[in-house]
């Protein structure tokens, strides 16, 4: 990299074809001589080293034909810009403070060199060639090309757009420039403008600091109005997509002003922005905008519209008018940082114009010209019958805001442009040799110093103002971003304010904070409260959003959650589905555990089933208490009664196992329920089926030749066959435990926000064989028992036998499809059911009569009586 003064000679054959206004005139001495000047409004102040600065201290310029000619002339500013004019006082402020101070560039003074671009950009690129060419008439470059350049850095533009056009043009000779005022967010792109910084925020931030406001007040509803110019353009391009990444908020409308007040043109954008639903609306505009949209807002009387302003506008009080505040009133803007600048007052007030007409202080003359309405040409005196100035006038008689330094924003951002550049000098110049950053380890010198050197040190300057704002430069030249939230109060004598109401900065770890004193806020509606701005209210928890087809980002439908699924924040995307064993509340905003159900001891069912079956049990131990008690009488020996006995102990488990199936399942509880279930069972069976048979095998034995078929069924063989038959249940139970066991199962099949406990089978086939099994030995019961019906005792067991084995059948039979289609809890309910039927069926049928008869016909219970009928015909 090379400095200006070391690239004399290229930059001598590059404006040769531009517009640099010098000429290499030998090929033997390295020597530039200027062709000619620029006749330019400027202010100078010689030093070791000089600032340049660039400012609008007029409006607008007349440029005649041959401006920048080898013989130009001079051209034309027009519309004297007090505030502009401040601006570069600012600067001129800040360099004579700097010199004034021991601690800061000690031995060096500094000076400046200020223009005028009479807000055009060609006066402004005619500056910049001035400030880095130098105001020499001839320069000759040492052997060595070393030299102090004309200037050192650049505070300026104004615009964005000069300011893109003058960096392209500085960053040639990498001469650092400063803005104070340019915010596009394009000027942050290194990669085009390398020399480029500013010290104030840049459009992106300006953005989000106007995006974090409509996020706190819910505004996801906008409208946006933008410049026809790099200033509107950018911020539209980039506007909708930060708007959705920072709040879920989108456009209703984005209309680009024009610069030439077409009322068509306006007249159309208001009756769009009168028709929109959007309460909110975003103007990135200059005033002569702002002035030309609210000439058709009044004409057209829309009212009720939030304004929200950017930092060119929000402080304009050419809109703060009775007229206009009837619809601006309320108003919130992004302002550039206010901040206090100590002694720039008196500074101000010691502005003197030079008697002897110094051209080199014209701009303070054309000042003194329009602060006092006078002129310095005798000529102009006569012509224009304006007063001579004499210098005597007192600035402190005039009434102008000129003096006003209640809100200085700009000023502020100069201010800190200028100690920036001076701290970065301090700072290059305090390093050691040896220990430097450049090539060697060199360090630059005042004698030796290039642009690049200094834009080296400004990247890395880092200081506190005494207002006590911390100033740094990021890696794209952008300083510490902070703005100001004003708001634009009407007051009731008719007064207008802005007042500060907040701000929005970034902190050092890159948080962007808001602040706001929100009781402080003027709203401009009856309600005095923020208006509501969104295109769809927000989505509550329990619904998720649903776009409308061909429509905003932010409009849509707010759809109920399905059952299952929940949101439990606003405006969710999609709605989540609960764990296994939760289900959605009512409301769908939270998961609950889902209802458990199963066979309860606690429940009517439950309770009513358990009771029965303990009442079975109950009335079988009495049952045995009476056979027991009577175990002499021939009724309870008639026909085995150990078998009886026995047959009285597995009714009684029959009833004792229904309990097994109330309550929640357990894995013991699955796989003892059906295995006792099913061994009680047959074992009831088995004495049922072993009694029939014995009656049988007793009434054949009763005929000649028959007492052969007895042996087959003495008492052990009945031992045995019941045990055996047993055993055969038990075996299959143990395969059908040990292959597939039963248990507990949760079923959501039958209820979405339900949990039955159950019981699996674990084996459907193991389920049907026990059952089978214990249908198999029903059925032969029920057979033998239907043959020995008619056998000629008084008391013949075998038509109790045939009854009990009919209803434990139909039973049985009817319990197979009750089951199937029975849910949850409901099919252990028919199950117990069915245990219970069955089991007091056996019970009743079979010991009924013979309790009967033991208890209120004890003269029946006989052997003579049991067995008199048969006795008489034989």
């Amino acid at each position: 990299m090379r400095g200006v003064l070391h690239t004399h000679w290229g930059a001598c054959l590059i404006v040769l074809y531009v517009l640099f206004p010098c000429l290499c005139l030998s090929s033997l001495l390295p020597l530039c001589k200027l062709q000619r000047k620029f006749l330019l409004n400027e202010l100078h102040r010689p030093g070791d080293v000089v600032l340049g600065g660039l400012f609008e201290v007029h409006y607008t310029a007349d440029l005649p034909e041959g401006t920048f000619t080898l013989e130009p002339q001079q051209p034309r500013c027009s519309g004297f810009d007090i505030l502009g004019f401040r601006h570069a006082m600012t600067m001129a402020f800040a360099v004579e403070e700097i010199n004034k101070n021991s601690n800061l560039l000690p031995n060096v003074t500094v000076g400046y060199s200020l223009y005028d671009n009479c807000g055009a950009l060609l006066m402004g690129l005619s500056g910049a060639i001035s400030l880095s060419n130098g105001q020499e008439e001839q320069v000759v470059l040492q052997d060595d090309c070393s030299g102090i350049p004309p200037v050192i850095g650049i505070v300026g533009e104004t615009y964005s757009t000069f300011s893109i056009a003058i960096s392209h043009m500085l960053g040639l000779f990498n001469i650092p420039i400063v803005s104070y005022f340019a915010t596009c967010s394009c000027l942050s792109d290194r990669q085009r403008f390398p020399t480029f910084f500013r010290t104030i925020p840049s459009d992106a931030f300006q953005l989000h600091a106007m995006q974090q406001i409509l996020k706190h007040f819910g505004w996801t509803w906008v409208g946006l109005l933008v410049s026809d110019d790099d200033y509107g353009l950018h911020v539209a391009q980039s506007f909708q997509s930060d708007l959705l990444q920072a709040g879920g908020g989108c456009l209703a409308y984005l209309e680009v002003l024009p610069w030439d007040s077409d009322p068509g043109e306006l007249r159309r954008i208001v009756n769009l922005m009168k028709a929109s639903t959007a309460r909110v609306v975003i103007v990135f505009a200059h005033e002569i905008h702002m002035i030309q949209l609210m000439e058709e807002v009044v004409k057209q009387n829309v009212t009720g519209l939030q304004w929200i302003a950017s930092e060119a506008w929000t402080a304009a009080a050419v809109l703060q008018t009775p007229r206009l505040m009837l619809y601006l009133s309320g108003t919130l803007g992004i302002a550039i940082r206010r901040g206090e600048i100590s002694g720039l007052m008196d500074f101000l007030l010691q502005i003197h114009p030079d008697k002897e007409g110094n051209n080199k202080n014209n701009m303070v003359r054309q000042f003194w010209e329009y602060m006092f309405q006078c002129t310095f040409d005798p000529v102009g005196w006569t012509e224009d019958g304006r007063a001579l100035c004499t210098g005597q006038e007192n600035i402190k008689n005039v009434d102008s805001e000129f003096l006003d330094l209640s809100n200085l924003r700009p000023e502020y951002n100069i201010y800190k442009a200028v100690y920036a550049l001076a701290y970065a000098l301090d700072d290059m110049l305090q390093c050691e040799p040896g220990g430097g950053p450049f090539s060697g380890n060199s360090c630059a010198t005042l004698q030796t110093l290039e642009p690049w050197q200094l834009l080296y040190y400004l990247e890395k300057v880092n200081f506190t103002t005494s207002f006590g704002d911390q100033v740094s430069f990021d890696e794209n030249g952008d300083a510490l971003p902070i703005y100001d939230v004003m708001n634009w109060l009407w007051l009731p004598d008719g007064r207008t304010k802005v007042q500060n109401v907040g701000e929005v900065k970034r902190s050092p770890s890159n948080e962007e904070v808001l602040i706001l004193k929100e009781e402080k806020i003027f709203w401009n509606f009856e309600s005095k409260k923020p208006p509501r701005s969104v295109c769809s209210e927000s989505c509550p928890p329990g619904t998720r959003i649903s776009r409308k087809k061909g429509q905003p980002g932010c409009c849509f439908d707010c759809i109920p959650c399905s059952g299952g699924k929940i949101s439990n924040k606003t405006n969710s995307v999609e709605c989540i589905s609960c764990p296994e064993d939760f289900w959605s509340s009512p409301q769908r905003d939270h998961c609950v555990p889902k209802k458990t159900e199963f066979l309860s001891y606690h429940e009517p069912l439950g309770i009513c089933l358990a009771t029965i079956s303990l009442l079975g049990t109950f009335i079988s131990v009495v049952v045995l208490g009476i056979f027991t008690y009577h175990h002499r009488t021939p009724m309870v020996r008639a026909n085995n009664s150990e078998l009886s006995f026995l047959l009285l102990v597995s009714l009684k488990l029959c009833f004792l196992c229904s309990l097994l199936f109330i309550g929640k399942p357990g894995l013991w509880t699955c796989q003892l329920r059906h295995a006792a279930f099913g061994i009680s069972f047959v074992l009831c069976v088995s004495c049922i089926l072993v009694k029939t048979m014995v009656v049988l095998a007793v009434f054949r034995a009763s005929k000649p030749g028959g007492e052969a078929i007895l042996k087959w069924f003495g008492v052990m063989q009945q031992r045995g066959t019941v045990l055996v038959l047993t055993s055969i249940q038990a075996a299959i139970c143990t395969a059908w435990l040990v292959s597939a066991s039963p248990s507990p199962h949760k079923n959501t099949e039958y209820h979405n926000d339900k949990i039955v406990y159950e019981c699996a089978v674990g084996s459907t086939i193991g389920f049907a064989v026990l059952l089978g099994y214990i249908g198999l030995l029903a059925i032969l019961s029920f057979l033998i028992a239907f043959l020995a019906r008619n056998l000629p005792d008084n008391f013949n067991e075998a038509k109790l036998i045939t009854f009990s084995m009919l209803i434990f059948c139909a039973v049985w039979v009817a319990f197979v499809p009750a089951y199937i289609n029975s849910p949850g809890k409901y099919a252990d309910a028919v199950e117990v059911f069915a245990i219970l039927a069955s089991s007091f069926g056996l019970l009743v049928a079979l010991f009924g009569p013979k309790c009967y008869i033991i208890l209120l016909r004890p003269e029946r219970n006989t052997k003579k009586a049991i067995m008199g009928r048969g006795a008489t015909k034989s």
